[in-house]
């Protein structure tokens, strides 16, 4: 049952960062001039090489922040602002300057491939993605639920490619309004989850120093 529950946390926080759907449309736009065997190419790759950073800063996270000396806590906190921001612009449905810029957007046009920059990162695995597999999979303190951390962000990015592999008939079925509709939905729980993030780190920040 911890487990069932910590899976149902962890997949929703990391597919919400994500977000295969606005992904989708995104990977879309900037393979326009693609025919769908390309498509398909760049999109199997792209969710490859996502999902495999996405898994190697999970794992590596500890070494990570104590290389720089950062706390968990201090992570926190610094990712919850940066998840909040995501949010607000999911739920105003705006393209969100964290996991892709304009300016990335205008540089893919010039690219024959764009499966590593700018889809696998930062639009799969950009700052918000880091940020949230590292703190999710540092917030239990076995191996067992460690590796249910490592099943929620394969099944996210499971996900991620299936909409990507059929995202001609998807974007037809979704239509632009249910995906704005979505996108505010996870905005939402995003927004949630950020604040989570804030409070648990500002608290045991305070609780430190006492």
């Amino acid at each position: 049952m911890v487990a069932l529950t910590f899976f149902v946390y962890a997949l929703t926080s990391i597919f919400v960062i994500v977000n295969p759907v606005g992904a989708m449309f995104t990977f879309m736009s900037l393979t326009a001039d693609k025919d769908n065997k390309e498509r398909i190419r760049l999109g199997t790759r792209s969710v490859l090489i996502g999902c495999l950073l996405a898994v190697i800063f999970a794992i590596s996270g500890e070494i990570i922040l104590r290389f720089f000396g950062v706390t968990v806590d201090s992570l926190r906190v610094a990712g919850g602002i940066i998840l909040f921001k995501v949010a607000l612009d999911m739920v105003y449905a705006k393209t969100s300057r964290e996991s892709f810029t304009e300016e990335e957007r205008k540089d893919a046009k010039d690219r024959d491939d764009i499966s590593v920059f700018p889809v696998a990162m930062p639009l799969l695995t950009g700052p918000g993605t880091i940020t949230t597999v590292i703190v999710v999979i540092r917030s239990v303190p076995t191996v067992e639920l460690k590796m249910v951390a490592i099943l929620a962000i394969l099944v996210t990015f499971a996900i991620t490619f299936l909409m990507f592999r059929f995202s001609t008939p998807l974007s037809k079925i979704l239509g632009v309004t249910v995906t704005l509709v979505f996108t505010r939905i996870m905005g939402l729980l995003l927004g949630a989850i950020a604040i989570n993030f804030l409070a648990t780190g500002i608290k045991n920040i305070f609780l430190a120093m006492l």
